[in-house]
């Protein structure tokens, strides 16, 4: 097996560059940006020479919810591969089966069929597949600046940004602005066979629905026979405070889709769950749709572990413990940084912090790495930065990065006035 860690950083930046992708290599290397992954563990991210440390708050979009490399959930995917492979899709499987009705059990209302994925965009091709056979319908009603994979059905419901440059957009995918229940009465038709949403768009930049949002578009779904999709790739699983984001709002989507934390870090692992009687559409061909990789024998341990962590009786207590306690620090700092820091938009530890305009975004990005935080602006409205904490942290590291990302923004302060 090769060993890319003999390479020094340059010639790790130059291969990539000649055989992976030569725009980001330019990217990172333009922005001061010249890090590569090493050790990693918990919160906590290494340079490749083990010079720079950064407190992950960015989790891949939820990813690393449970940090990086968790004891248990190293050791669930290492008890795996004692016995397990990937095993065959094709087949019924105990272990598929298991975790299906783990997430039966914690998933809202009649959610109970789960079809496996390994993308969160395979989980929303899915979910759109399913909408389509069971309602007779092609439109699909999603949102202004939303994101949703980078795959076939995904990319075409998310912005223009993402599906223009690949000709994917569709007349049949049509967007209204999130958190306008009227746009959705007056669009949703008996055409549309889902609405689709985040329950807190993450590419848009963490904007925080109306309490009576989504129960509206659920209501004119019910009136127009449209199916409500709800994706949770990121919001989901105990990042909001709750198991789901959508539970806030006391509504039961169709469809729920989830992804990114079910991996544990570890191993890809995608969910689509639907109501009961969505299942029927795959009663005349069971084989209709399949995927090769979706729920992996021993991807379904690794996703048991995150959901027995996530039921624990104190596990969503520390969440809304470290909630509290960057409420109050996200509060003070943007008092003192108004009015270049205008606004927390917070639910749990789903957290944007939104800067005057869209040129500050990037620059605070790279405020953060410099004060050792890993931290992305949001790729639709990049006048935001997506804050995403580790779920596992204790109170000092809060503070800690509290801490940090006062100097982050003290940098940006001084960069935009020089």
């Amino acid at each position: 097996m090769s060993t890319p860690h003999l390479l020094n950083k340059s010639q790790i930046f130059e291969k990539f560059s000649q055989y992976v992708s030569s725009g980001k290599a330019r990217f990172f290397q333009d922005n001061g940006i010249e890090f590569v992954f090493g050790r990693r563990e918990g919160p906590f991210v290494w340079d490749m020479d083990g010079q720079k440390q950064l407190i992950d708050c960015h989790c891949n979009g939820g990813v690393f919810n449970l940090g990086h490399r968790h004891p248990r959930i190293v050791s669930a995917l290492q008890q795996a591969l004692r016995h397990l492979d990937i095993g065959n899709h094709h087949f019924v499987s105990a272990y598929r089966a298991n975790l299906a009705e783990k997430l039966a059990a914690i998933t809202p209302g009649d959610l109970q069929y789960t079809v496996f994925g390994v993308s969160g965009g395979e989980a929303i091709d899915t979910a759109i597949k399913i909408a389509r056979r069971a309602t007779g319908r092609r439109k699909i009603l999603t949102v202004k600046g939303g994101y949703h994979g980078h795959t076939g059905y995904a990319v075409a419901a998310g912005d223009p940004k993402f599906s223009a440059p690949f000709l994917a957009e569709s007349p049949e995918f049509v967007r209204v602005p999130f958190n306008d229940a009227e746009a959705v009465a007056k669009t949703l038709t008996s055409e549309f066979a889902a609405v689709l949403v985040e329950t807190i768009p993450a590419t848009l930049g963490m904007p925080i629905p109306d309490d009576d949002y989504f129960p509206q578009v659920k209501q004119q779904c019910q009136a127009t026979g449209a199916l409500l999709i709800i994706d949770e790739v990121q919001s989901g699983l105990g990042r909001t405070g709750r198991i789901w984001g959508i539970q806030h709002y006391d509504v039961v989507p169709d469809i729920l889709v989830t992804g990114k934390g079910l991996s544990g870090g570890l191993y890809p692992m995608t969910a689509t769950i639907i109501r009961s009687e969505l299942e029927t559409v795959f009663h005349e061909d069971p084989f209709v749709h399949i995927s090769t990789f979706g729920g992996a024998e021993i991807g379904c341990a690794v996703a048991e572990e995150v959901i027995a962590m996530l039921q624990e009786p104190l596990f969503l207590t520390q969440v809304y413990t470290l909630a509290q306690i960057f409420d109050r620090g996200l509060a003070r700092l943007q008092n003192a940084f108004a009015p270049m820091f205008q606004e927390v938009r917070q639910k749990g530890l789903m957290i944007g912090l939104k800067m005057a305009d869209s040129a500050l975004g990037p620059v605070m990005t790279k405020a953060c790495y410099e004060a050792g935080l890993l931290c992305v602006f949001a790729g639709n409205d990049p006048s935001v930065v997506q804050f995403l904490p580790p779920l596992i942290i204790e109170p000092a590291l809060a503070e800690e990065i509290l801490s940090r990302l006062e100097k982050a923004l003290t940098l940006t302060a001084q960069w935009i006035k020089a």
